[in-house]
């Protein structure tokens, strides 16, 4: 009984092994109608629960578009996330790494007191340096929070271009070049790698900046990589 068990274990993971090699060698050889690259747009938002989106649950207030992602894509009903705050969680998605491997994942978040010598090391490969090397425009809009100037940058990892705070927070009125006035923890909007001054509410800054982002991206027909990273749940609202 138990050599007759063990040889239909073997056959079964056989048989899902040859499954799965078929599957791999058609994605090896695409057909005509796989063979542009997929524009990426990557949302992330910092204290967003499960149940904070409509088509999750969320019944006093509606998110329709991230509903419509949901509809015309993928819903995933389990998952698990590699941690709960900003810097570790951004390590990993970045890297493709379990965050723990780089000391930058370790730091939970980043903060004021975190020593300035940590951060991600430009040389690490990371999705955007990659997929540069592949043909993609590269940027991020919102939150890099994987350290700061002059060692570390989003520009020193992989992307073209970059609007947003180099922080974990910012105060969604005041981010001009006076960030004192908002709090130790309050980051300023940065151009690329200068700071810049700029009114207006922080997430429709960022929110008109991703759109203007993707739609030069569309008429530029670039594949692109466009993560927009953002801590307010208003962001998905409209």
């Amino acid at each position: 009984m138990g050599h007759a068990q063990d040889t239909l274990t073997r056959r079964r993971f056989v048989q899902a092994t040859a499954a799965g090699s078929l599957a791999l060698a058609g994605l090896s050889r695409p057909t005509g109608a796989q063979t542009a690259k997929p524009n990426i747009v990557f949302i992330l938002a910092d204290d967003l629960g499960y149940a904070d989106v409509s088509c999750y649950g969320q019944r006093d207030y509606t998110t329709p578009n991230v509903d419509r992602l949901a509809i015309e894509g993928l819903r995933f009903m389990q998952a698990y996330s590699n941690s709960a705050n900003c810097s570790p969680t951004r390590t990993a998605l970045i890297t493709g790494r379990y965050q723990m491997r780089l000391e930058v994942g370790l730091e939970e978040p980043i903060n004021a007191s975190t020593p300035k010598s940590v951060g991600l090391p430009p040389s690490h490969p990371t999705l955007p340096s990659i997929l540069k090397k592949a043909g993609y425009g590269t940027s991020l809009v919102g939150k890099w929070h994987l350290g700061y100037l002059p060692d570390y940058s989003p520009l020193k990892s992989g992307y073209d271009r970059f609007f947003g705070i180099f922080s974990g927070a910012a105060d969604y009125f005041n981010h001009g070049a006076d960030h004192a006035r908002s709090g130790a923890e309050a980051g300023q909007l940065h151009e690329q790698e200068v700071p810049v001054e700029r009114q207006g509410y922080m997430t429709n800054l960022l929110g008109n900046r991703a759109v203007e982002t993707i739609e030069g991206y569309a008429k530029s027909k670039e594949p692109f990589l466009a993560p927009n990273r953002r801590r307010s749940r208003t962001a998905l609202t409209g």
